[in-house]
């Protein structure tokens, strides 16, 4: 039972990309930072990014997976516990520090337990998350005052600023270049603002669609102009967008803390897929 570990995008996709995406809803994280890294592999910062996969024996099929992008760290698939077990004991020793690990509740919880005990390391819950996936679309109701449209140019600073202020509010570390993320968003079509009167009051974006699937967020509404439906009128609408570019499953995160939130893409068709948790070490 053993983890094979690398720096390659192109070694992790030709090893696990079939497990991935075998799962594609659950692992649509790694999934959608394995094709930016793919395109891209500084994408998220200037430290070379890490992977792995695992198999219970050498030639049987791979049954986990992670990916790093310092300084975040690991993203895990879902894995067998035994797994989780292995790859804390790999990382500690290959020397790996660690500042934090996310992915599904269970698989996270084992992989804290185990870096713990070798360590001595002390886990902190972060944020807890729920995935959903979009069933049937709903409208919202009463429909927002305003309508949907792509992010410009002249967008982007105001974006950006928002960016910061929906990292700061979710307690996110933010490990890449914010102002060329928010570029490249804008550039590709991904970010949708929702207007007002002539005026962005919120916005949202949709991740590429990748292995039939497109995960929306962030979504941010400026407290002030909070509480006038413009955030369901634009997750709507922004779902309804990657639906038309061919995503099978829309996909977003909620915090499980924001009754609000959660409350809100209920009500538009969105149903519980599994819970995520991210742990912070000491």
């Amino acid at each position: 039972m053993t983890w094979t570990l690398t720096t390659s995008p192109a070694d992790f996709r030709a090893a696990a990309y079939d497990f991935l995406t075998a799962e594609a809803v659950q692992n649509t994280v790694l999934l959608t930072v394995l094709d930016r890294l793919s395109a891209d592999l500084h994408a998220f910062g200037s430290e070379p990014p890490r992977f792995g996969w695992w198999r219970p024996e050498p030639q049987a099929p791979v049954r986990g997976a992670f990916l790093q992008t310092p300084p975040f760290g690991p993203r895990l698939s879902l894995m067998p516990g035994q797994a989780c077990k292995d790859l804390a004991w790999a990382l500690h020793k290959a020397g790996v520090p660690l500042r934090s690990a996310a992915g599904e509740k269970m698989t996270v919880s084992i992989f804290a337990r185990a870096w713990e005990g070798l360590t001595g390391a002390t886990a902190e819950p972060g944020m807890h998350e729920v995935l959903y996936r979009m069933t049937e679309p709903v409208d919202p109701d009463p429909a927002p005052a305003g309508g949907v449209r792509p992010a410009g140019e002249a967008d982007h600073e105001l974006l950006v600023a928002w960016s910061a202020a929906f990292a700061a509010e979710a307690g996110a570390l933010i490990g890449e270049d914010l102002d060329a993320a928010v570029r490249q968003r804008i550039a590709t079509g991904s970010f949708h603002c929702w207007v007002d009167e002539g005026r962005p009051v919120c916005f949202a974006g949709a991740s590429p669609v990748v292995a039939g699937m497109s995960r929306i967020g962030p979504v941010y509404t400026p407290p002030e102009l909070r509480g006038r439906g413009y955030a369901s009128g634009l997750v709507a609408a922004v779902s309804a967008h990657a639906a038309a570019q061919g995503a099978e499953d829309v996909l977003l995160f909620a915090d499980v803390a924001n009754r609000t939130s959660n409350s809100i893409y209920q009500k538009l068709g969105y149903r519980e897929v599994q819970e995520a948790l991210s742990v912070d070490f000491d």
